[in-house]
């Protein structure tokens, strides 16, 4: 099983299971991003101009909508509105902002296709499971945004991905449960 979490960045992480279960964790959110189409290419060479190296965390984290929301404003020769992360995705879910719709849009692709990548990197065969701060406010936006297709379109390797599972971690504490069984499992109950 593995896992991203955009938050106030963006965890990659996998549960290996064999002789006992044990967590990989990883700095995948530092993974360079990838375009699947012109428009995101357009982004992040906007970005590029912005940071150089140009991550995952860079789109998939709360500053990272604000980034896209920026770049697509600027691809569009639109000013972007000094717009927080919040109020960006409140536009989008309520539609007002055709520019935040976009970057909604665009960091709902953006996840799909990274966790389609992750899913591939670390076999999750088991599920992959998205979580952090941001995707359980918008959960119903990212079935409008084709979440599921992003996440499979990966080539030939589409078909083995249409059967991994893809569940949203709707805890409000799942950090803690994590810490809490952590150290249940090292004797500190």
């Amino acid at each position: 099983m593995a896992v991203v979490a955009p938050g106030t960045g963006l965890g990659v992480a996998c549960l290996l299971d064999g002789k006992g279960e044990r967590v990989l964790a990883s700095e995948g959110g530092h993974a360079t991003l990838a375009a699947s189409n012109v428009r995101q290419a357009a982004i992040i060479a906007v970005l590029q101009r912005r940071f150089g190296h140009v991550s995952a965390e860079r789109v998939l984290s709360g500053a990272g909508i604000v980034n896209l929301y920026a770049a697509i404003a600027e691809i569009e020769g639109i000013e972007a509105k000094p717009l927080t992360p919040a109020q960006i995705t409140r536009a989008a879910l309520d539609g007002t902002c055709a520019l935040s719709c976009e970057a909604l849009d665009a960091f709902c692709a953006f996840l799909g296709a990274a966790a389609g990548d992750a899913a591939l990197m670390f076999g999750a065969r088991g599920g992959m499971y998205v979580g952090g701060g941001i995707v359980p406010r918008i959960i119903d936006y990212i079935g409008q945004a084709n979440f599921r297709m992003h996440f499979e379109t990966k080539g030939r390797l589409s078909g083995y991905l249409a059967t991994i599972p893809l569940k949203v971690i709707q805890r409000p504490d799942p950090a803690f449960l994590g810490l809490a069984t952590a150290l249940g499992g090292m004797g500190h109950g």
